[in-house]
């Protein structure tokens, strides 16, 4: 039943519901690509061209600052709640 596979996610990610319905509008998730995505999107066809090898490694590094970005929003916040 989907309700109950949206319960598990939701306590298993330990969001709501409405984050998971409104996602796209709460996180500005475009509808559409527009020109200026298209030196990214031409940048993620370089990376999957790349050796297996290579594409862990810059994973990983996107990894890293996506972790160190995330922590560091966290911090701000919470400090902020002081």
């Amino acid at each position: 039943m989907l309700a109950d596979k949206l319960v598990f996610v939701v306590k298993h990610f330990g969001i709501s519901v409405d984050d998971i319905i409104f996602f796209n509008e709460k996180n500005n998730v475009p509808n559409e690509v527009s020109m200026e995505d298209t030196a990214v999107l031409e940048q993620l066809k370089l990376i999957n061209e790349l050796d297996t090898e290579e594409k862990n490694i810059l994973l990983k590094l996107i990894e890293t600052f996506v972790s160190k970005k995330r922590f560091k929003d966290y911090l701000q916040k919470n400090i902020a709640a002081l």
